[in-house]
This record gives C-alpha cells, structure tokens and sequence, in this order.
C-alpha cells in the first residue's frame, strides 16, 4: 500500500512538475525578447528524443502515467522553439522542422526494429541535446537566459521516473536514459548557477 502510495505520489509530483518545466524559461525569453545562452541545437536534440521516447512507449502499450508528461513537455519545447526562431529572426523555418519532425514521427512505427533502434539511440540523442547546451554556457561563458529552475524541475523529473520505472516496467533502456539524463540535468543546473554567480559578482564590482 505504502509503495502505491509512492509511486502515485511520484506519477502526480511528475506530471504536475512537467505541466510548468520550461514555463520559466519561456518567460525568461519573451521578458528579455533574446534567446541568448539557449542553444537552438540542444532544443532540437531535446525534442527528437523527447518523441522517440514516447512512442517507443505508446507502441509498447506502457501504463500512460509513466509517459504522459511527453506530449506537455513537447508542446512546451515547441513555443521554445518557435520564439528562439522567432528573436534569431528565423521563423520561417519552423514549416521545415513541422516537416521534419512529423514525417520522422511517422517513420518510427512503420517497422518494429525501427523504433527499437530509434531508442537504443535516445539515450544518446537526449545526452547530446544537454552537451550542447553545456557547450553554448562554456563558449559563452555567460548563462544568458537560461532558467536555472527549468533544469532543476527537469533534473527532478528524471529522478522521480527511476523510481517510477523501477516499479513498473524496470525497462532497462529507460532507466539507464533516465539515469544518464538525471545527471546532465544536474550539470547544466550547476553550470547555469555558477555562472549566473559569476555574472552577479561581476556586476556588482561594476
């Protein structure tokens, strides 16, 4: 009873957190109508693995409370997406992503061996997603307007799902990923906050 209690606990606390992750980050851009520090390519990685994910679990016929969270966090990386396009002053592109991204979508499910490949490779997909916003920090060396408290919700997120996993399917593809991503979620939040810090202090000196 406890561990149901648990594990519901967990699946709302996800859900709910996911409702509002990238909220902050949304709003860190539209207040100072600048994209700068996020990086458009990590946005990108983060959404291929994001849609690989879910339906990987959709076509296994996962309980829906391990994976409902994905089509929010989509729908929110998609505003992203669209405003980074739209103050880089690149927002007739997003017809060729919408192309893209669905008629890869489309693809995943024509054959079995195909998603599961899809998969194999999300793990690696999603790490490279957060190395690349790594590498946009330390280029920069300045957070910009990346939201420290996106990645921190979303460093949470992956935490509560290796509990969640664990109890459920103990797939072991999404637990690894879950790990991996728990962990550069954590990285990013910290190189965020240090030079979020580092900003700080300079400006006072100033």
């Amino acid at each position: 009873m406890q561990s149901d209690t648990l594990l519901h606990a967990a699946n709302f606390s996800t859900l709910f957190v996911c409702m509002v992750l990238k909220f902050p980050q949304i709003f860190a851009l539209m207040r100072a109508k600048s994209s700068s520090g996020v990086s458009l390519n990590s946005l990108l990685l983060e959404l291929i693995g994001f849609i690989v994910f879910v339906t990987y679990q959709v076509y296994y016929n996962y309980p829906p409370p391990t994976y409902l969270e994905y089509p929010i966090l989509i729908a929110q990386d998609v505003i992203l997406l669209l405003l980074i396009l739209h103050y880089n002053g690149c927002l007739r592109h997003s017809v060729i992503y919408t192309l893209v991204f669905v008629g890869g979508w489309r693809l995943l499910t024509v054959e079995k061996w195909i998603i599961d490949l899809a998969m194999s490779l999300c793990t690696f997909i999603s790490a490279a997603s957060k190395f690349a916003q790594l590498q946009c920090l330390w280029k920069s060396k300045d957070a910009g307007q990346v939201s420290a408290l996106s990645w921190g919700m979303a460093a949470y997120t992956c935490v509560a799902r290796i509990y969640t996993t664990t109890v459920t399917t103990g797939d072991t593809q999404v637990l690894v990923r879950f790990m991996v991503m728990a962990l550069l979620n954590l990285w990013v939040l910290l190189t965020v906050l240090y030079y979020q810090k580092r900003s700080g202090s300079s400006k006072k000196e100033d």
